[in-house]
């Protein structure tokens, strides 16, 4: 099943400014769709293409990078034999799959360019990890490019529920909420999307099983043995640490302050044993990082905290499998506990990690704010996420808190408004019902975050 992905439009985007001039490179976590909608892209938009799969590649097509890189004419005529495929000069694009498996292709990208026969686009997880660029001159002939699973907009498409989407971005940008069925089926949409994810083939199974629940977790089982699967090769020296934040990132999002405590997870570590770890999880693109910024300014990145990090999965369909087993799922009945909103402490932990895929799906930076009371000896003011407009002009952040239920104070988030106001654009909450004004808040229901 091919799902309608927007980052095709950034594809064609490339394809009409490079001019062959630049390769695109494609990052995402594994098993997000990025092989399926660049070969989608080939087909609809070139007159040939081929693709090379680097975790399948015969040593007799690696061997090709290494002998003839010197002389493209027979490079390309043995890649044209070898795929059966014939290549048009400006017309053909060649795909490098899983490229970081092979770093001599990703290097050798800088003479492909620049002799300017074909269109490159490479896909890959872990682009940045060490042992995966060591060996080789990383080209300046990319354009890097991100991609995140399937998100709310584009679950939406795939349940054929495409004209909801203008509508809810019409209501936030008027301030007006949403007709009260079409509210209530908006959010229905989005508990589905908070149970199921954006994993591509996870959406399949539940399409095409007629919205069923368990073909899709079973789905995302088997993406996170995958993932476990790719801590276990990794270097030994912070595998451990790297499988001990991963296996623990349900429970460290149940606590109230959701944060990484490193002294919990072994007796005596820092921050700084664990920087390696938390590179690995970002880069790999399975986790969304949201750091602590000290004093929220211009550049909320100038002044965050390494010591203080919150861990999100980079997708929320996966952290429910993660968090609950097979038969937790089903005798808990979680996802009709979900379905009405009566799950309680962990359906905040899985609507706060919802929101921050939301938010870095969009493109945003995640970070928190926390103050301590120094007379109180408590944090008064905690902020889930602050945005920005990365403006350097006129720079305006905006706080968001999450709430899931429909009981909660609005007095962290005055006290900060009150605290930054000079630097304030607008304060958000993001809670279960429609969308309201309070307190000269403005609270929005979850899906209205794409509008974010």
């Amino acid at each position: 099943m091919i799902f309608k992905r927007k980052i095709y439009n950034r594809f064609l985007a490339w394809k009409a400014e490079s001019g062959g001039k630049k390769a695109l490179l494609v990052e995402g976590a594994r098993r997000i769709g990025k092989s399926t909608v660049v070969e989608e892209f080939a087909k609809q938009e070139y007159k040939s293409y081929i693709l090379i799969d680097f975790a399948k590649a015969s040593e007799d097509e690696k061997s090709y990078f290494h002998l003839h890189l010197n002389d493209l004419d027979t490079f390309y005529m043995l890649l044209s034999v070898q795929y059966g495929v014939e290549l048009h000069p400006r017309e053909s694009l060649i795909i490098f799959d899983e490229v970081q498996l092979f770093p001599k292709a990703r290097e050798a990208i800088k003479y492909l360019v620049a002799d300017g026969r074909y269109d490159f686009i490479e896909t890959g997880s872990l682009i940045s990890i060490k042992e995966n660029v060591k060996d080789i001159v990383i080209p300046s002939e990319e354009r890097h490019i991100k991609m995140y699973p399937m998100d709310f907009e584009e679950f939406c498409w795939a349940l054929g529920e495409k004209p909801l989407i203008p509508y809810i971005r019409s209501c936030f940008d008027k301030r007006e909420p949403l007709e009260r069925s079409i509210h209530n089926k908006a959010m229905l949409l989005f508990k589905q999307y908070l149970l199921v994810g954006g994993m591509p083939k996870a959406v399949a199974e539940f399409v095409e099983g007629q919205k069923n629940f368990g073909a899709a977790d079973i789905e995302k089982r088997d993406i996170l043995e995958l993932y476990r699967s790719d801590i276990m090769k990794i270097k030994a020296q912070y595998r451990a640490k790297v499988l001990a934040i991963f296996d623990q990132i349900p429970g460290l999002l149940s606590r109230h302050e959701k944060r990484v405590v490193f002294n919990r997870i072994v007796e005596g570590s820092s921050a700084e044993q664990y920087e390696e770890t938390f590179f690995w999880l970002s880069d790999s693109m399975v986790c969304n990082e949201c750091r602590r910024t000290n004093d929220p300014n211009v550049g909320l990145s100038l002044n965050e905290s390494d010591t203080y990090i919150k861990c999100y999965l980079g997708d929320t369909g996966l952290l429910v499998s993660h968090a609950f087993d097979e038969n937790e799922l089903l005798e808990d009945e979680v996802y009709k506990q979900i379905l009405a909103g009566k799950l309680g402490l962990n359906e905040g932990m899985l609507y706060e990690n919802m929101i921050a895929q939301m938010l870095a799906a969009n493109g945003h930076r995640l970070f928190f704010y926390t103050h301590y009371n120094e007379e109180k000896k408590r944090n008064d003011i905690e902020i889930d996420f602050i945005i920005s407009n990365n403006s350097k002009t006129k720079y305006r952040m905006y706080p968001i808190e999450v709430k899931s239920g429909t009981n909660y104070t609005t007095q962290s988030l005055l006290k900060f408004r009150e605290k930054y106001k000079s630097r304030i654009g607008e304060c958000y909450i993001i809670h279960p019902r429609n969308l309201t004004v309070k307190d000269d808040i403005l609270c929005i229901p979850p899906y209205m975050t794409i509008c974010l």
